[in-house]
């Protein structure tokens, strides 16, 4: 007597992208945060270069609009604009929600948008900070958590998080900043490490000071420490880690040895040192006083 089993058949699973081989840029799409300036304007550039589609999020339409269009001409690729601010509660589940409204595909997700702020963290505004926690944490896993399922549903697909050098230690006087990206190269490694075998590459890019307007948010060129790289040079490599299936990469052997030599420091000295370096002018006569008897 034969019996029926209430088990669902049992599908062959999709066969993992090789991990050798570049990434399938040309004919699919990159969703890219922050994409109205910056690293993420040029992230926008190079990868229609490379016959990707685009879906352009940031909070300027109008700079975003004029991209798009440059780039549809330049490149005869698609380009979709979604203006929307990423650091408020909801945000990542509302981009998802728009990109299946338009059934757009994200074949790779470029989370490029977040800034920091330079200063005592008491003295700092309270609304400015949970900010940063929402844009440079929330905002990433969730529009990670929403996207990857998809990838990996379809065995193929990638997802690039700008990190920073500062993710490898404490940075007093920006402590939100440096907390913030530790969270995201950890987290991104580790995601990395779950889907190294199921066809989705996950990489952290760290790079340290760029030439953008990043430190204009920051509000002072103090925080930029170590040489100064272009866009241009930290997208490359980003994007070349992505082909080779790198879990982090950092951008140039100096800040490469910056972020290592913390792992041969003490831990007090490392943050005394950091705390030296990145201590505003105005917390200086502060930090003395509280030292005096």
């Amino acid at each position: 007597m034969q019996t029926t089993s209430s088990q669902p058949p049992v599908r062959s699973p999709v066969p993992p992208a090789p991990r050798g081989k570049a990434f399938p840029y040309a004919g699919h799409r990159a969703l890219v945060t922050g994409a109205s300036s910056g690293l993420g304007e040029v992230f926008a550039r190079e990868l229609a270069a490379r016959g990707m589609d685009l879906i352009l999020v940031a909070r300027s339409e109008d700079r975003m609009r004029a991209l798009a269009a440059e780039l549809k001409e330049a490149h005869n690729i698609q380009a979709e604009v979604i203006a929307l601010d990423l650091g408020r509660e909801g945000a990542g589940r509302e981009l998802y929600a728009r990109c299946q409204e338009k059934g757009l595909r994200v074949d790779l997700l470029v989370n490029n948008a977040g800034f920091g702020t330079h200063g005592a963290f008491d003295a700092a505004p309270f609304a400015r900070q949970h900010e940063q926690v929402m844009l440079n944490v929330t905002s990433l896993v969730d529009t990670s958590h929403l996207f990857l399922p998809d990838m990996l549903a379809r065995g193929v697909g990638g997802i690039l998080n700008v990190a920073s050098t500062a993710s490898f230690q404490p940075v007093p006087y920006m402590a939100i900043y440096g907390a913030t990206k530790a969270f995201v190269l950890s987290f991104t490694e580790a995601l990395s490490e779950e889907t190294r075998e199921r066809g989705v590459r996950v990489t952290a890019l760290c790079p340290g000071p760029v030439k953008t307007a990043f430190f204009d948010v920051v509000g002072t060129q103090q925080a930029a420490v170590g040489p100064m790289a272009t866009a241009e040079e930290v997208v490359l490599r980003g994007l070349k880690a992505l082909d080779q299936g790198r879990a982090s990469v950092v951008p140039g052997w100096r800040n490469w040895l910056q972020a290592n030599l913390t792992r041969f420091t003490p831990r007090w000295l490392g943050l005394r040192v950091a705390a030296g370096m990145m201590r505003p002018p105005e917390a200086v006569g502060t930090a003395t006083a509280r030292l005096a008897p």
